[in-house]
């Protein structure tokens, strides 16, 4: 019992319990601890790209390559499907998000559809697994696009100055060359709109951060949200096509009544 007194009481008994019971806590909280947040990220990021290889393997190689290179029809060098690498995540979720792709049947132009194939997930790891190819436009925060925080007397400016030549002054939309059409933006999400300015679909330029900052986007956005939103004062709009259809509205029904009266008069005076 003496010697056993005599250990504990040993100056380095202290420090060895100490020592004991600092490494028995670091391999209880190594083995329990969870996964650290950066791991478990990466982990999901990974894990979103293998499924969104799978689902462009499976819905979107047919025309784009298996492995996105793009592909060409072998008639007058044609391309069935261009090349993704560098399109980035913002392009897949405009193309595929607004029910463009995958296109039912070849054509001059991918139309806007309702029928959206995808679920929001699926879209977000097909752009994973796109803007894993190669850096691209990533798609844009709820902020950016958010229209109470642009100024839409602004977007109406830049809008008049770079896009009304083909989306029409309100955004009705409009016929380009080749059968090719710039389509309306009525009733477009602020997200969509943001990602084709940034991305470039179909025959639009491509409005980078360099050229038109994403303030200035979000101005757009606002002044376009606006004219959806407010009712229009002068009555019916005609689809805001301008002086189309007002000529045509006025060639029908004005000279349709000017008719009947003629034929009216006409008829009274036999």
């Amino acid at each position: 019992m003496n010697a056993l007194a005599a250990r504990r009481r040993h100056p380095a008994a202290i420090a060895v319990l100490l020592m004991l019971g600092l490494f028995l806590t670091g391999a209880l909280y190594s083995a329990f601890a969870p996964e650290p947040a950066e791991a478990t990220t990466q982990a999901l990021a990974s894990q979103s790209v293998e499924e969104g290889k799978a689902l462009f393997r499976a819905n979107c190689a047919s025309c784009h390559g298996v492995n996105a290179e793009g592909r060409s029809t072998g008639t007058d060098d044609q391309i069935a499907g261009p090349a993704l690498a560098g399109v980035g995540a913002a392009a897949v979720d405009f193309q595929v998000g607004t029910g463009r792709m995958p296109m039912t049947q070849p054509g001059t132009q991918a139309a806007r559809s309702d029928d959206v194939k995808f679920t929001d997930e699926q879209i977000a790891a097909l752009g994973a697994y796109i803007a894993s190819l190669a850096p691209g436009p990533e798609v844009p925060s709820e902020e950016a696009v958010d229209p109470t925080q642009g100024d839409p007397a602004t977007g109406g400016e830049l809008f008049r100055v770079n896009c009304a030549m083909c989306h029409n002054f309100a955004g009705s939309g409009g016929a380009l060359t080749r059968g090719k059409y710039a389509p309306s933006l009525k009733d477009v999400s602020g997200k969509h709109i943001y990602e084709a300015m940034a991305t470039g679909p179909q025959s639009m330029p491509v409005f980078n951060d360099a050229n038109m900052t994403p303030e200035s986007k979000r101005d757009i956005i606002a002044f376009l949200t606006t004219i959806n939103e407010q009712e229009n004062p002068g009555g019916m709009t005609l689809g805001s096509l301008g002086p189309v259809s007002e000529g045509l509205f006025a060639w029908v029904f004005g000279l349709g009544i000017l008719v009947g009266c003629a034929v009216w008069l006409g008829a009274k005076a036999a």
